[in-house]
């Protein structure tokens, strides 16, 4: 628990230095090289839920919710890195699903070779990247990860990438909710 827990209950606007002395704090509570950039949440997805849910469920770009039994499959396959989070989701029907939040680290970079040839460099300030997603984006090959076999692309988090294991364990297995496209990498 923070000793200045009080200062992260409510949502504000603050001055960068101000932002970056609470981001500061927190750090120790992050996995290594979590960007948390402003608007970062932490705890448990908390909410309401109801129906039929496949293996994955994804809210937004930023979210996606498995099934216990599907992540128990992925692990029992062999796929690596692969860590679920405990949800606090309220149903109200009878036998509902458990759901875990996946914690999908940061991995890999898009390749230069698909930024537009004006693109700005990242913001020194904050380090914000503004730039769309490519129509067809491409990979650096050199910085993807070895250690596991889902993650989200470092400079661009909206995208998630798994790797060929993660693939065939996820059609083998006949898991629902995901689908795949082929990136590729220089």
């Amino acid at each position: 628990m923070l000793p200045a827990q009080g200062e992260f209950l409510k949502a504000r606007p603050e001055p960068f230095e101000e932002f970056v002395r609470l981001r500061e704090m927190v750090r120790p509570l992050a996995p290594p090289g979590a960007p948390l950039p402003p608007g970062t949440s932490f705890g448990p997805l908390v909410g309401a839920a109801s129906g039929r849910f496949a293996a994955f469920e994804t809210q937004g770009s930023m979210l996606l919710v498995v099934r216990w039994d599907a992540l128990e499959q992925l692990q029992a396959e062999g796929v690596r890195g692969l860590v679920g989070c405990k949800t606090e989701l309220r149903f109200r029907q009878k036998d509902p699903p458990e759901l875990l939040e996946l914690q999908l680290e940061p991995g890999g970079r898009l390749h230069p070779d698909c930024y537009p040839p004006d693109q700005q460099p990242p913001c020194a300030t904050c380090g914000r990247f503004g730039m769309t997603l490519p129509d067809d984006p491409i990979l650096d090959a050199a910085s993807l990860p070895t250690d596991r076999d889902l993650f989200r692309v470092g400079n661009f988090a909206t995208v998630m990438v798994g790797t060929e294991r993660f693939k065939e364990a996820v059609q083998r297995l006949g898991l629902e909710g995901i689908t795949f496209r082929e990136l590729p990498t220089r």
